[in-house]
């Protein structure tokens, strides 16, 4: 697969997008000034490809743009991926058109979304040749299984501006989270080192360690349990025979007959209830003990009711004694003046020129109050005789009570054995109980169950070796180590060739899977590139590494994207705010000319297999690279040349 054009659609649905056209088999440069949207094209590439999450710049790109689409080709064959800018921090919504050689970018009014981020990986990937696998991390390992697609292969066609001077990682988005590790677990397949039945082959393993653990687990317990059947068997019959379960036990057990005295034991039913006489007199003590202490009950309820008549009588009889001795006092209830009426004062006992009222009512009052005197009297011995009565029957009921007690505590006392009956009892029952769980173990772990068990264990086991030696004879570490070194034969005479620092004296210049960064082995060791000085030796690594990395997939035609696209490869050669590299006279011209002919001869190498694309502040003015130019951001005819154009920019 390699780029053929890109294409930015206006927001306001303009007819007319911005195309940029890449040559295919070729080097590709494209130059100009800072601050024009060369670094935004690897970007938006990367965007195109199914990126989820683009690190698109705010302005003027995403001010101005709507759409983007890119132009690829897989040699007779066309697609057109087209993505709507992102909404927020995501978009998952794309366009997809496939076609022959004549398809082309597409007009504005055709963008309709058709498809998904999922979609354009399914149908790159398997354009591409990746096959349809899910990589299975090692048994153990914490990280999640994951599909190969070209979501990793691309991680191998770009290098940014900060990715491509970076002494401490060697791939594109390397450092984020997760991206170093999926790098390391599919880097040997796109090199060829390791396939599907590979990944297949060590899931598979694991899911046999997972079945040989259980199997050894079940095996160990129902060994243990078998070798101590034995004896926990003779132990329960002895047992049963202290309980009076089993007699006549001999003193020299076998199994045979250790399991038919545990049947019997098991069988046996002792009863230990008490006899029909004690439980009917319990029931008549039990039965009187409750009529008496509800008798017992009433009656102190009916004294407590007499003491408070009692009470309430003698205060009603006082009150009454009170008040008569009052009208005495006063002369009122003389025996001499029985017919005093209301005409009479009660005091002088002259006769009233009007009759007062209130002697007579006094007189009244009086007569009433002797007549309730009198009744109250002729009550009280009633209420006295009727206390007695009460009192004479409780003192009976407490004494049946007493009598009641003692009689069952007799009973109590005398029914000991029938306690002790009653704990052996339990004990016979869980005696049983052990017995019952030992015969269904025994039931259900025979001597055919063991072996079975054993099997199967057998069985896992030679799985187990089985797939392990598939795995060694694999050796998928060691056989991509064989493919890094094919790789690393390239890239030590380009380092070479570039003079960067300590490739002079290197006996070999490699990539590193465990670090994924270049080292040298020297012969006084090995030697990583983060502690190698100077951007410029960093971005040559850089170079010499992506460069040999993707000669080698071409030439095994491995299934990874056929471009390369590298962003500022020569910034270590100008001024850290560059505006234009072609002012800039004393840099070192001689050594970016030679990064732009490896470049060159590279992509000449490859006869077409690979496209290299760099943007970058150099214009170099041999022919060669005039030739590879594709365009030149920088002012014509006094009009700002760059990504977006400067119609898009204008408010009107």
């Amino acid at each position: 697969m390699q780029l053929l054009a890109l294409a930015l659609y206006h927001r306001d649905g303009r007819p007319t997008p911005r195309v940029l056209r890449f040559r295919p088999g070729a080097l590709n440069i494209l130059t100009g000034e800072s601050e024009t949207g060369k670094s935004e094209i690897l970007d938006i590439v990367d965007y195109c490809l199914g990126r989820r999450q683009p690190s698109l710049p705010d302005e003027p790109i995403d001010q101005t743009v709507g759409w983007y689409a890119l132009l690829v080709t897989f040699g007779d064959t066309r697609m057109v991926l087209a993505r709507p800018r992102p909404t927020g921090a995501s978009t998952i919504h794309a366009m997809i058109r496939t076609g022959d050689d004549t398809l082309d970018i597409p007009r504005a009014d055709e963008l309709v979304p058709n498809a998904n981020v999922a979609t354009i990986r399914s149908q790159l990937s398997a354009r591409l040749g990746i096959e349809d696998f899910r990589f299975q991390p090692p048994t153990g390992a914490a990280r999640s299984p994951f599909d190969v697609s070209i979501a990793q292969a691309a991680l191998l066609c770009f290098q940014n501006q900060n990715e491509i001077a970076d002494k401490k990682a060697l791939f594109h988005r390397q450092t984020e989270n997760g991206i170093g590790q999926a790098l390391k677990d599919t880097l040997p397949y796109f090199l060829g080192a390791a396939g599907p039945e590979q990944a297949l082959r060590r899931y598979e393993l694991g899911d046999a360690l997972r079945e040989q653990r259980a199997a050894q687990r079940k095996f160990d317990e129902a060994t243990r349990r078998q070798a101590g059947a034995d004896e926990r068997s003779t132990s329960l019959v002895r047992l049963a025979e202290r309980e009076g379960l089993l007699s006549d036990v001999p003193s020299t057990l076998d199994v045979p007959l250790t399991q038919s005295l545990l049947d019997r034991a098991l069988a046996a039913a002792p009863t230990f209830a008490e006899s029909s006489d004690t439980s009917d007199r319990r029931r008549t003590l039990t039965e009187e003990r409750r009529a008496l202490r509800e008798r017992w009950q009433q009656l102190n309820d009916a004294l407590a009711l007499v003491e408070r008549w009692q009470e309430q009588g003698q205060a009603f009889t006082g009150e009454l004694h009170l008040q008569l001795d009052r009208l005495t006092t006063l002369g009122l209830l003389g025996p001499e003046q029985p017919d005093r009426t209301a005409t009479v004062c009660p005091l002088c006992t002259s006769t009233l020129e009007h009759p007062d009222p209130s002697a007579a009512d006094l007189t009244e009052l009086t007569e009433h109050l002797a007549q309730e005197l009198a009744h109250a009297e002729t009550v009280q011995p009633v209420r006295q005789e009727h206390r007695r009565s009460l009192e004479t029957e409780l003192e009976a009921v407490t004494e049946g009570l007493r009598h009641n007690g003692a009689a069952l505590k007799e009973l109590t006392a005398s029914d000991e054995r029938m306690r002790n009956l009653q704990e052996q009892h339990l004990r016979i029952a869980h005696v049983q109980g052990r017995i019952a769980q030992e015969l269904a173990a025994a039931h259900t772990l025979s001597a055919d169950d063991l072996g079975r068990l054993r099997n199967n264990l057998t069985l896992i086991q030679e799985r187990v070796e089985t797939l392990q030696e598939q795995i060694d004879e694999d050796d998928v570490t060691s056989e991509t180590e064989r493919r890094l070194t094919d790789i690393a034969a390239l890239m030590t005479p380009w380092a070479q060739r570039l003079d960067l620092g300590q490739a002079a004296v290197a006996d070999e210049v490699r990539i590193s899977l465990s670090q994924l960064n270049v080292v040298l082995r020297r012969p006084t060791g090995r030697l990583p590139l983060n502690r190698i000085g100077s951007a410029k030796n960093w971005i040559g690594y850089h170079l010499v590494a992506h460069l040999a990395l993707h000669t080698y997939l071409r030439r095994h035609d491995r299934p990874v994207p056929a471009f390369l696209m590298l962003d500022q490869p020569t910034q270590a050669f100008f001024p850290e705010k560059i505006h234009d590299a072609a002012t800039v006279e004393d840099a070192d011209w001689a050594t970016v000319t030679r990064y732009f002919e490896l470049l060159r001869d590279v992509a000449q190498l490859n006869e077409g297999a690979l496209q290299i694309i760099v943007c970058d502040h150099a214009n170099l003015g041999e022919s060669w690279f005039q030739d590879a130019l594709i365009d030149n951001w920088r002012p014509r005819d006094g009009q700002r040349n760059a990504l977006i154009p400067m119609d898009w920019l204008d408010p009107a």
